[in-house]
This record gives C-alpha cells, sequence and structure tokens, in this order.
C-alpha cells in the first residue's frame, strides 16, 4: 500500500512538472524579404538578394528559439516586399484567423521592412484574436557583420508568447522597441532604427527577452475589423503625388483604368493645386472615393465634404489599404467617409 502511494505521489509530481514547463505554441510565418536576405559580401547592406533563406533556415539560425516556444514554420511568400500581393495579404491574414481560433498561442511574420508597415496595418484590420500577432523584420541581410535580423526574430517571438501581449492587437518588434501595427511607419531608408511612430509613440520596450509596456492592453480609436474569410481578391486602389500646380491626368488615368478609388499623397494637410482639385470634387459629387493624405506623414487630415475624404492620421498607404477594405465591404462615400474621419 505505501509503495503504490508514493508511486502515484511520484506520477503526479512528473505530470505536474511536465504540465509546468510545457511550451507554448508559436507559429512564424515567412514571406520573404531582408531578413531572410543574403550577400557574398558581410559589408553588403544594400545590394543584397533579399528573400534567400526559407523559414526553416531563418528558426535553425536562432536555436534559442527552442528554450522559448514550440515552433512551427509555414512559408507564405518569399519575395521582396514590394511584391507582397493583395492575394498574398488575404491568405496570410485568412491562416493566421484559422491557426489562432486553434491551438496556436502566438503568431510571428516575419517580412521585408519597405513595406512592413502596409501588412502590419491590413491585419490589424483584419485578424480577431486575443493572441499576440507581432511582425518583424531586419534592415541588414543575414549575411552582414552585426545583422540584426536573428535578435528581432527572437524578440519577437518571446513577445507573441508573452501574456502581457494578449489583447494589444498586430504588434512590431525591432531594435529593441514595441510597436502598433496600426501606426508604425519607417521612417528611414538604411538605419536599424527605423521605425517610428511619431504622434502616438511606442507601446514598450523589449529588455532581452522581455517586454515591458507603458499602457495597459488598448486598440486604436475607430480601429475596424474586416471578415476577410471569403475574399479572393481586392478592388483596386492607386495612389498619386500630390505637388506643385498638379494636374489631374493621372487621376484621370488610373479611373480610367479600373481604380475604384485613389487616395492622393497631398502637401501639408490634404491640400491640393486648384486643378487638381476642381477634378477631385467633380468626382466625388459622382460617389467616386478620393482620399487626401498628408505626404508629411504626420498630423491629421480633415476636409470638407465635397472635395473628398480627409484621412485622418493614416499616411496614403495605410489609406489605400482602409479604402481598399471599406470598398470590398460594399460601403458607400459617407460610410467610408466615417471610416477614415
Amino acid at each position: 500500500m505505501k509503495k503504490l502511494l508514493l508511486s502515484i505521489l511520484w506520477t503526479s509530481a512528473m505530470l505536474t512538472t511536465q504540465t509546468a514547463f510545457t511550451l507554448p505554441s508559436l507559429n512564424i510565418y515567412a514571406t520573404g524579404g531582408t531578413i531572410a536576405g543574403s550577400s557574398d559580401s558581410v559589408t553588403d547592406t544594400s545590394q543584397y538578394q533579399v528573400a534567400t533563406l526559407g523559414v526553416e533556415k531563418l528558426i535553425a539560425a536562432v536555436p534559442e528559439l527552442k528554450k522559448i516556444a514550440t515552433v512551427t514554420g509555414k512559408q507564405i511568400a518569399s519575395v521582396d516586399s514590394n511584391d507582397i500581393s493583395v492575394n498574398i495579404l488575404l491568405e496570410l491574414a485568412k491562416t493566421l484567423n484559422q491557426d489562432l481560433a486553434g491551438g496556436t498561442d502566438g503568431a510571428v511574420i516575419t517580412h521585408g521592412t519597405d513595406t512592413l508597415e502596409e501588412t502590419a496595418f491590413f491585419l490589424s484590420l483584419t485578424t480577431k484574436t486575443e493572441k499576440p500577432i507581432v511582425i518583424v523584420g531586419a534592415m541588414r541581410p543575414a549575411t552582414a557583420i552585426s545583422a540584426d535580423g536573428a535578435m528581432n526574430l527572437l524578440q519577437a517571438s518571446a513577445l507573441a508568447v508573452a501574456k502581457e501581449a494578449y489583447n494589444r492587437g498586430v504588434m512590431m518588434v525591432m531594435n529593441d522597441r514595441i510597436g502598433s501595427g496600426y501606426y508604425i511607419s519607417k521612417n528611414h531608408a538604411n538605419a536599424p532604427d527605423a521605425f517610428k511612430s511619431v504622434e502616438s509613440g511606442y507601446l514598450g520596450l523589449m529588455v532581452g527577452l522581455t517586454p515591458h509596456f507603458y499602457y495597459q492592453p488598448q486598440q486604436p480609436m475607430n480601429a475596424a475589423n474586416f471578415d476577410v474569410s471569403q475574399y479572393k481578391e481586392l478592388p483596386r486602389v492607386d495612389i498619386i503625388f500630390g505637388y506643385q500646380d498638379a494636374d489631374a491626368d493621372l487621376l484621370d488615368a488610373a479611373v480610367e483604368r479600373g481604380a475604384r478609388g485613389v487616395v492622393i499623397d497631398a502637401t501639408g494637410a490634404g491640400m491640393l493645386s486648384t486643378k487638381l482639385l476642381e477634378r477631385v470634387k467633380a468626382l466625388t459629387a459622382e460617389g467616386f472615393p478620393v482620399v487626401r493624405a498628408s505626404r508629411t506623414g504626420q498630423g491629421y487630415v480633415s476636409i470638407a465634404e465635397d472635395e473628398g475624404i480627409g484621412s485622418g492620421f493614416l499616411n496614403a498607404q495605410k489609406a489605400r489599404i482602409l479604402l481598399m477594405l471599406a470598398l470590398a465591404n460594399g460601403d458607400d462615400l459617407a460610410a467610408i467617409r466615417a471610416r477614415f474621419q
């Protein structure tokens, strides 16, 4: 009887120990970019080849990942981030929603930095989960001296399985900073510290593998959630640039080539030349959505209703994402305006 009791107690203790040390499950979704790039030169930080390393090689290069999570790699794409298509975005959002609704505890997306903010913003609008989603990139290829990708990936993974990271929406980790996927933007072409949220600020800081947040969990104001589970494509939306004495030729060309909406990266607080403004007013009267953002990258754009739609806090590239989703949702001009303002 005594031996039986000791056996039961030993078995119970072993099960408790195993449960206590069960690692969280983490999926890493690779899309390419500099973080998966390589070069023949260790000093090459500009002319390297992107997307040469697959997800398994990225994971194998950071053995410390095994200490913080049970990791599964998924290759969604292997491209320069300038080639991230609507199809890739939709596949990524659908896969994340499906996996995180199941047993996966957290998700990391590796991505090229040039358009990382667009994917982060898209996922902020199209994923629905309390679990952490963290997007990460690198400014230097894996073969460079002092490459930043490995540490960025490790910190992003630690954040994605941290309980403190729940209910914070999509996040980005680079250079020890935790940024909101909704507001973060790339502000430098070369430096490792390339991403900023000048107006809204960072969410927190990674110290080693420990996240330290500045605020309690909260979501951006007016952040919408779109169900894209049945979408196979999104309406075309083009971006044109505002400048001195700009005419309406590019705007008209976008409309003629099938754009369902246009974003103008305008001067100041969404200002336009007289010629361009008159055309925008005419299109607005017809119910065609023209969103006016600020090429300064900061501030708030709000304009008269007969002169288009102000982008609010969003820059042109993020305004394009929101406009595509709003159009796919069947929003009319008034509903689209409400989403931005």
